[in-house]
């Protein structure tokens, strides 16, 4: 198999462990992945940017795939946290070597963007700074919370067994 058939593959493979992971999370833990405050367990398979760019294309369609199916999403949900996913995995890809900080990314690009969103259609009286900051400071701990309890493990996992070396990189 060429590399570029590994990395589409790669891609499709982690795109859909997200999609399937949100919905399985969905569905025994309601809402717990949809809303305000979230603990997306799927969001732990971020670290795979550290392993391989396959990561970037992967899970942002499988976070897009995502919320163009659940109903409960907010309107622009398929657009923000699909950008927020992509900016958040290219800035994990290029801070690969500083893992620590590039599991914050998350948290950061999904603040911004999910709490902007969030802002508009959640508050009562249309979008207000406080309503903004609120959200994001929300949807950063609950990121904050998945990717250094639930990420940093898998992450170490992968590279102390070499699996993530024997997966993307054989």
């Amino acid at each position: 198999m060429n590399n570029r058939t590994k990395r589409i593959t790669h891609a499709a493979v982690i795109g859909a462990m997200y999609f399937a992971l949100t919905h399985l999370q969905n569905l025994l833990v309601p809402n717990s992945a949809t809303m305000a405050i979230q603990f997306r367990v799927s969001e732990a398979l971020c670290v795979l940017a550290l392993f391989t760019p396959a990561a970037i294309p992967g899970l942002t369609i499988g976070c897009l795939l995502f919320n163009l199916s659940f109903a409960g999403a907010l309107p622009l949900d398929w657009l923000a946290g699909s950008f927020a996913t992509l900016l958040a995995c290219g800035a994990m890809r290029l801070l690969r070597r500083f893992p620590l900080i590039a599991l914050a990314m998350p948290a950061l690009f999904n603040a911004l963007f999910v709490g902007w969103e969030l802002a508009i259609f959640l508050g009562d009286t249309g979008f207000t700074m406080a309503a903004f900051w609120l959200n994001a400071m929300n949807v950063a701990i609950g990121e904050l919370v998945v990717l250094y309890i639930l990420g940093w493990p898998l992450c170490r996992f992968l590279w102390n067994s070499g699996t993530g070396r024997r997966i993307f990189e054989a």
